[in-house]
């Protein structure tokens, strides 16, 4: 009989070593090595695509110079939010890795995508799910599609001859961690199994080009179970974020082979699946007829698309000796830093105080852009005194109190005209090729801190 060969796994980094460590070499992580089976079958014959691949193309070496460009252009979805995700449609042979907590809505956003590609053949492989099940989903989509095919199987040799004899245009894999290959003989989710079948569907894709949606899981910590080593093997890796409790889901690029990676779609989930926001900006801002204390309202920049946010503060006694940095959506180093300048170069005393700084919405926000709405939101509960609601801030915070200059400031001037705001404060150092005719809002500029101060309050 052969010997069974084996190894360990860092279930954190993929690492692979051939005796057991407490410490990962790589990684660092102390108890991570996991012992799997690795004993390939030496009989394992390469995948067959001629029949499948575009004008034949054989591996050989080839000059830079011989390489002929096709125009690969791209299949564009009717989901107008998921073509600016993935930079501007389905790349031809892109690997996609989405990855998302459960029941966030993973599979019925890729499910509602494949019913929607009406002119491409779509097989959805589902490990999870049986046919009824997923059946069951697509009629409460109410979409109806003559080119979309199911295939429930985790054995990824039986896969391959099924889509040999379908010859699909786009392919969705439900999810990566159940899939196993003959060729690994450890069981389905573990380390060796998800890389040797990313592996296969990889070679799958970019000797066929044919896109590939892989849909995988989160680990407890909140990273992409399965792990680094996945993500370092697609194209393009998508994050579904949001709470299960709101009715509103952000899909966020971390990786991105063929667009920008700072780039950021919004779905709202009801009855019907996943609809496309438009307009996020008018979900992010609370409609109030009254004017509140400690609210700002910030025009930020995420990818392409300008957003207007609403910046929540309080500012209470503190009752404890340590004073409580609470925030939400924000860095908590940043939020230290604000408070620094606000001590030293405008004279309040936040250090006897408690501060609870929230973005609302569920947004992560990393523009410094919204430093001024920061401010502004702390001082208005500081003071206890409203800020009105029609006036909005674009303006980064320097250490020494001045108000720093932001990028593309007429998209932000734009979006908060649009929205109804008759003012928006921004630097004074921001004038410099602006030009106030052309918006019928009101522009302030400002170049401290204490200015701001001032003009509001």
């Amino acid at each position: 009989m052969a010997k069974v060969k084996t190894a360990y796994f860092c279930q954190v980094c993929g690492y692979e070593s051939a005796k057991w460590t407490g410490k990962c070499p790589s990684c660092g992580q102390w108890n991570t090595m996991v012992e799997e089976l690795i004993q390939k079958d030496n009989k394992k014959a390469a995948n067959d695509w001629e029949d499948y691949r575009e004008n034949g193309s054989t591996k050989k070496t080839r000059h830079l110079n011989e390489v002929e460009m096709r125009d690969h252009s791209r299949l564009l979805t009717v989901d107008a939010e998921l073509n600016r995700v993935l930079g501007g449609g389905i790349v031809p042979g892109s690997i996609v890795l989405v990855a998302g907590e459960p029941g966030i809505g993973k599979s019925t956003l890729f499910l509602q995508m494949g019913l929607q590609l009406k002119d491409a053949v779509v097989l959805y492989i589902s490990g999870e799910e049986s046919d009824e099940q997923i059946k069951m989903r697509a009629d409460r989509l109410g979409i109806q599609s003559e080119n979309f095919y199911l295939l429930t199987e985790t054995s990824t040799n039986v896969i391959f001859q099924e889509i040999k004899k379908l010859k699909p245009q786009v392919i969705i894999v439900d999810s990566i961690q159940t899939l196993e290959s003959s060729f690994i003989e450890s069981s389905p989710g573990s380390v060796s199994q998800i890389r040797e079948c990313a592996a296969e569907f990889q070679q799958f894709a970019k000797e066929t080009s044919t896109p590939v949606f892989l849909i995988g899981h989160i680990t407890k910590e909140g990273s992409i179970a399965g792990p680094k080593l996945l993500e370092h093997m697609v194209d393009t890796v998508l994050q579904f974020e949001g709470d299960r409790h709101y009715a509103y889901r952000i899909l966020r690029t971390l990786k991105n082979r063929f667009g920008s990676t700072a780039e950021l779609g919004i779905y709202q989930m009801n009855d019907n699946g996943m609809n496309p926001v438009v307009n996020p900006s008018e979900i992010l801002i609370t409609q109030k007829e009254e004017d509140l204390g400690g609210i700002a309202i910030a025009a930020t920049i995420e990818g392409q698309r300008p957003l207007l946010i609403e910046v929540q503060a309080l500012v209470t006694q503190s009752v404890y000796g340590t004073p409580q940095r609470t925030v939400s959506g924000f860095d908590t180093r940043r939020l230290q830093l604000l408070l620094a300048v606000l001590e030293k170069r405008g004279g309040f005393h936040f250090g006897v105080k408690d501060v609870f700084l929230n973005i609302a919405g569920g947004l992560k926000v990393e523009d410094p852009s919204i430093d001024l709405a920061v401010l502004a939101a702390l001082l208005s509960s500081y003071e206890d005194t409203t800020i009105p609601h029609d006036v909005c801030f674009a303006g980064e915070v320097g250490l020494s109190g001045e108000i720093r200059a932001v990028n593309r400031i007429e998209q932000r001037i734009a979006e908060a005209e649009k929205l109804g705001f008759s003012k928006i404060i921004v630097s004074k150092y921001n004038q410099k090729g602006l030009s106030k005719k052309k918006f019928d809002i009101e522009i302030i500029t400002m170049g401290r801190v204490d200015e701001m101060y001032r003009y509001l309050f």
